[in-house]
């Protein structure tokens, strides 16, 4: 019979030899990304090469990742290759052509510990929802390279090649407008918001709200995560200067029209936000009717894009 000890040797060995694997490989903490999105990567580096020291950490950004930009680290030195992409994308209205393509860390990670290598990127519309893209890793050791770059054929199981290229799954389109929801005589349609910087006290709610019945209902508030109230505000221009008050009593929506709150018009205010809203994010609030009553509603967090007003200055009562 096994001593105590013994047993609880041979128990952590077998835990130890079952987790193995699943930290074997270079391979990013998220392992999944939105669609046209920033994508913050945390790389994990599990181990050295043949038990010497890792020394540099190599990093191949594929075609279509741009905006790239690496997270210097303490003791390491950090160097980028840039170059021209094979053609231009575009970044919140603007065309990118050139950028990041590589990135180097230089230190020393000893092959007993276990360390983590950022960088911000971003996915364009290069990549479709499902489709996974891999970023070529070299990490070189004291003693020896292990290359991270084998990339499978379509249809072939990842986990069965001996030196994967990390990859990240571009999930469904974060941005994909949800599917119209009825609230009465009431339809609602594509609930979104812009993302803001940080500190920002205010954000913009946008939507389209079309009233199917014979009888006039009122928009007149809602609420907000991080936001201690919902403000329904018209925007105007009155002698060149950009005007934007809140709307007593809300807003009407007749019978047989449309509604349509939207950037330099009739919009929705979260007021007080507590957090800044970050692009991709999809957060839950609700519209609230005089007649329809409360409604639970997802806004989409957009980028901060958009067109600035085109003259003037901007007051907000």
């Amino acid at each position: 019979m096994l001593s105590s000890p013994t047993r609880g040797a041979l128990v952590a060995a077998a835990l130890i030899a079952v987790s193995t694997p699943a930290f074997a490989h270079v391979s990013f903490e998220a392992a999944q990304a939105a669609p046209n999105s920033s994508y913050k990567a945390i790389l994990r580096i599990p181990h050295g090469c043949d038990g010497t020291p890792t020394l540099k950490v190599r990093v191949r950004i594929p075609e279509g990742v741009v905006a790239v930009k690496p997270m210097p680290k303490p003791g390491w030195k950090l160097e980028t290759a840039k170059g021209a992409y094979v053609r231009a994308y575009q970044v919140q209205g603007e065309a990118v052509s050139e950028g990041v393509t590589d990135i180097v860390w230089t230190g020393s990670l000893d092959d007993a510990h276990y360390d983590e290598f950022v960088f911000q990127a971003r996915f364009t519309d290069a990549f479709q929802p499902g489709a996974t893209v891999y970023f070529p890793v070299v990490q070189e050791c004291e003693k020896g390279t292990q290359e991270w770059t084998q990339v499978p054929a379509a249809g072939e199981d990842p986990h069965k090649l001996a030196s994967p290229a990390p990859g990240v799954k571009i999930a469904a389109a974060a941005h994909a407008a949800p599917a119209a929801q009825k609230a009465g005589a009431l339809t609602i349609e594509q609930p979104w918001s812009r993302a803001t910087p940080g500190g920002a006290k205010v954000g913009g709610g946008y939507l389209r709200i079309t009233n199917t019945g014979k009888e006039s209902d009122r928009l007149i508030g809602g609420s907000f995560p991080n936001a201690s109230r919902v403000e329904v505000h018209e925007m105007t221009m009155e002698n060149d200067i950009m005007r934007m008050k809140q709307v007593a009593g809300g807003l009407e929506i007749k019978p047989g029209a449309t509604l349509e709150l939207k950037p330099g018009g009739y919009h929705l205010m979260f007021m007080d936000l507590t957090a800044p809203l970050a692009e991709g994010q999809v957060m839950k609030g609700t519209l609230v009717f005089e007649k329809a009553g409360t409604v639970a509603v997802e806004y989409t967090v957009r980028g901060m894009g958009g067109a600035a007003p085109a003259a003037g200055h901007h007051q907000h009562h």
